[in-house]
């Protein structure tokens, strides 16, 4: 079985390969309008996705797989649109490649041009969101790259499906079907065989669960793109609005908490915590959001479970939040370095020199004064979409749209010259 496994997979790697080729003489027109097509095609023929998606329901119930997890892998009508019109957004926005960064020429008149190009091959590795593969493969096209897709059992059908719209679309278009690659097997030998396919693929993108993550920055021969688990902070300061920090904490707590840019820790200034205490409690009882605090917070909330150290490093991606009371921000600072993903972390205050303090030296790849965690996405930066959110700081950190799937190249231009 792993003999006939890793030769299919080894197969759709190299079937990649070839259509990378094909895509990077494509121009910016060909890619927009394969785009478009896709997103006409999810949109028409989203009844027969919505039934693969109800058979992964199914069995996901019959598993007992957790609110959190089902709302993920859940897709309706709207939904669906909602992945048409990122590929439209996409389609609209610049193309990443064959831009010249820099040129120059040398003493002995050998020109230099420094351009972006595809990366070549990505190879996707994610969990139980059917919506990252639109979101991978529309990225992947518009810049030039192929795509080899490798998604979670859970969402099996849904993603069969997805993909087999996209084929019949790309059809109808210049970019070859063979662009875009979906593992339909549910064996892990399969995605053993992505992680050391380093002469087919360029890169791989891990995108889920701290697990996962690590099984391929850990396992891989291939250079991986790593994604991060969001285990973000909300520190409201001694300074902070009443209202705006309760409106912060509602909304990057419970607007999707099953997502990795919600809020999972809320540090308090002691300061601000003595005199919002019953405000704090009323809000978090409105929304159903349940507390693990330190001994301060148990203390004066009657319902707050102990937090333990589980509860500071934990993504919940659900409607419970760790709540710590601090004595300085030096102490949430200190606080967020120990236990923070360095995904995106957050401070409430109308102190302009807290907020300056707290920028500085929270190292993570998105931090927010006065706003909501729940901004680190692409759509709402501006991406259009995005294949992921990178925590490591090579080649490219935070929301990962088009830009960060390519490299580059040198090109030299000469008349004879010899060295």
């Amino acid at each position: 079985m792993a003999v006939i496994e890793k030769t299919t997979v080894e197969a759709q790697a190299i079937a990649a390969k070839k259509a990378a080729r094909k895509l990077g003489i494509l121009t910016t027109e060909d890619k927009n309008e394969a785009l478009l097509t896709l997103a006409e095609n999810l949109e028409s023929e989203y009844e027969t996705i919505l039934s693969a998606n109800q058979k992964d329901l199914e069995v996901g119930k019959e598993k007992g797989y957790e609110a959190a997890f089902i709302d993920r892998l859940t897709l309706t009508k709207e939904r669906i649109f909602d992945f048409a019109e990122g590929l439209r957004q996409v389609a609209k926005l610049s193309d990443p490649t064959n831009e010249t960064l820099s040129e120059w020429t040398l003493d002995n008149g050998l020109k230099v041009e420094k351009i972006t190009v595809p990366l070549g091959v990505i190879g996707m590795i994610y969990e139980a969101r059917p919506n990252v593969t639109v979101d991978a493969t529309g990225l992947a096209l518009k810049s030039g790259n192929a795509i080899v897709l490798k998604g979670g059992s859970s969402a099996i059908s849904s993603n069969k499906a997805i993909v087999a719209v996209m084929h019949r679309a790309l059809e109808k278009t210049k970019i070859p079907k063979e662009a875009v690659q979906f593992i339909a097997s549910t064996d892990r030998e399969a995605t053993q065989q992505l992680f050391t396919m380093k002469e087919h693929i360029d890169v791989l993108i891990p995108r889920g669960g701290g697990s996962l993550i690590n099984a391929v920055v850990n396992n891989a021969t291939v250079p991986v793109l790593e994604t991060g688990v969001g285990n973000c902070h909300l520190y409201i300061d001694r300074s902070a609005d009443t209202q705006k920090a309760l409106s912060i904490l509602v909304n990057a707590k419970t607007d999707r908490p099953a997502v990795c840019n919600a809020a999972e820790t809320v540090i308090i200034h002691k300061d601000w915590f003595a005199e919002n205490l019953e405000n704090f409690i009323e809000t978090c009882a409105k929304h159903n959001i349940t507390i693990h605090g330190d001994e301060t917070v148990v203390s004066k909330i009657a319902n707050a479970k102990p937090a333990n150290e589980e509860d500071w490093a934990n993504e919940y991606l659900s409607l419970d939040i760790a709540v710590k009371v601090v004595n300085s921000i030096d102490e949430a600072i200190d606080h967020i370095e120990t236990y923070g993903t360095k995904h995106s972390e957050a401070i409430i205050t109308e102190d302009k020199d807290a907020a300056s303090l707290f920028m500085k030296l929270v190292d993570a790849s998105a931090l927010y004064h006065n706003a909501s965690t729940r901004f680190t996405d692409g759509g709402a930066l501006g991406f259009g979409a995005e294949i992921g959110i990178s925590t490591q700081k090579l080649h490219a950190r935070g929301p990962m749209g088009l830009p960060a799937l390519t490299t580059v190249k040198f090109l030299m231009s000469g008349n004879g010259q010899v060295r």
